[in-house]
């Protein structure tokens, strides 16, 4: 089974310095759409816990003190971003979590050793999804659940869509093909529950979760974040400068439009997968 290897380039990269650097404001930013996975999760005192694509650990953290005294594990391919997630981890008192960097595609976790397998957001970015998904269903025990986050389409995600439009300077920016590796790949019901149902998953659940996205306090603070988005990098990096001046004038004018008295936000939709492991083995 392949390794992302393109992924781990990036998130173990560039990607993963600036998502350490700027922990605090990237947790903010979702804390709605945790609060929505958390919600569905019927997690016990000693449930043992796996976040896949933990990031800097928010939702592992969450997770650990629900389950104050289980097991919990969160694994990803940023070296940078688990050491601000074991930092926090170890300045909330959780001893009873623990980080790893790992390849949830194929990485060989202990079978059966789960009750709970989450991802706030990480699961998104597999080569191959159907594999790293069933290799995710066998760490889990017989009857055990998954619970996900991953972004519905482009349209319905003001926060991208409206970045992209303030940045195309007069481009036709092309949309991601539904199911390609990247924040969307999970859009497409159809393909999603394909995907699950392939690697071994049943009693399926995608219901959306729309809710805004906060980017800072004012125009000037949110700029001050999403000028430096990989995605706003990528946008301007083959524009003149004359039109990355532009551009960029656009984006803080996009973010000054959707200033409001509890700062900048944008509207966001996800789904909310939930899934189980069946009781009998496959």
């Amino acid at each position: 089974m392949a390794s992302n290897a393109e992924m781990a380039a990036a998130w173990d990269g560039p990607e993963g310095d600036h998502w350490a650097d700027n922990a605090g404001r990237y947790e903010a930013t979702s804390e709605r759409f945790r609060s929505a996975l958390l919600g569905a999760l019927d997690l016990r005192d000693d449930s043992g816990v796996v976040d896949i694509g933990c990031g800097t650990g928010a939702a592992t953290r969450e997770a650990a003190r629900i389950a104050a005294k289980g097991a919990v594990l969160g694994v990803d391919l940023s070296r940078q971003m688990l050491e601000v997630a074991r930092a926090r981890a170890a300045a909330d008192g959780l001893d009873h979590v623990r980080f790893e960097r790992a390849d949830a595609q194929v990485h060989p976790f202990d079978r059966a050793a789960f009750d709970v397998a989450i991802s706030c957001f990480g699961a998104m970015f597999f080569a191959d999804p159907v594999a790293a998904l069933a290799n995710i269903r066998r760490s889990l025990r017989p009857g055990a659940s998954l619970a996900l986050l991953a972004w519905r389409d482009l349209a319905r995600n003001e926060w991208v869509d409206a970045v992209r439009t303030a940045l195309a300077a007069g481009r036709s920016l092309p949309v991601p093909p539904p199911g390609s590796p990247g924040p969307f790949s999970m859009a497409d019901r159809h393909i999603t529950t394909s995907w699950l149902t392939e690697a071994g998953y049943r009693d399926l659940d995608l219901s959306s979760v729309d809710e805004p996205l906060w980017f800072g306090r004012d125009a000037d603070d949110a700029y001050s974040f999403v000028s430096t988005f990989g995605v706003t990098r990528g946008l301007i990096a083959d524009l003149d400068d004359a039109a990355r001046t532009d551009a960029l004038d656009q984006l803080h004018q996009t973010l000054k439009d959707h200033e409001t008295p509890d700062g900048v936000t944008l509207a966001g939709s996800a789904w909310l997968i939930t899934a189980n492991n069946p009781e009998e083995a496959r």
